[in-house]
């Protein structure tokens, strides 16, 4: 199925401000029932996927999307020579965490990991750390200086 650029997908429901409810049931609810215990690790799959589908530029491209996704403020927290502490914040964020008992950001992970992958051409993976009481999820994104990622690979990846 061709799915409409990211700029069509901006426009059509950029300005349609629902309630989060559904998306959270899918998530939290159906989600893990359908995926069992492999969930975390499906989601964090799903998320490389939407990121190879709609491949953003920049750091702040990203976080516009997490912003127009509705997943939460992207804020960079430290940059390393090999790795990124990201933190996600807003109401969406802080909800999750007041309500569930165990509340995961795999989907976000992914996602960001294989926007970081593309923009670096290096081998990225990102990994959620515990959170703490403040109502905010953060990521950990490292990657790999002596693994470049080369352009053949790369489409190939995007066609995956």
């Amino acid at each position: 199925m061709k799915l409409p650029s990211l700029e069509k997908l901006y426009e059509t429901f950029g300005s349609i401000s629902d309630s989060a409810f559904g998306a959270e049931l899918l998530r939290h609810a159906l989600l893990p029932e359908l995926l069992g215990k492999d969930v975390d690790s499906l989601l964090y799959w799903a998320g490389k996927q939407l990121a190879r589908r709609y491949p953003l530029d920049t750091l702040d491209d990203v976080k516009t999307f997490f912003e127009r996704a509705g997943w939460g403020t992207l804020s960079i927290v430290k940059e390393q020579n090999d790795g990124l502490s990201v933190e996600l914040s807003g109401a969406i964020i802080a909800a999750r965490f007041s309500v569930y008992e165990r509340c995961a950001c795999q989907l976000e992970a992914g996602f960001l990991a294989q926007q970081i992958e593309r923009q670096t051409r290096l081998v990225t993976e990102a990994i959620e750390l515990p959170p703490k009481r403040d109502g905010k999820a953060r990521i950990f994104v490292k990657w790999d200086r002596k693994q470049r990622i080369d352009e053949q690979e790369a489409q190939a990846k995007g066609d995956e």
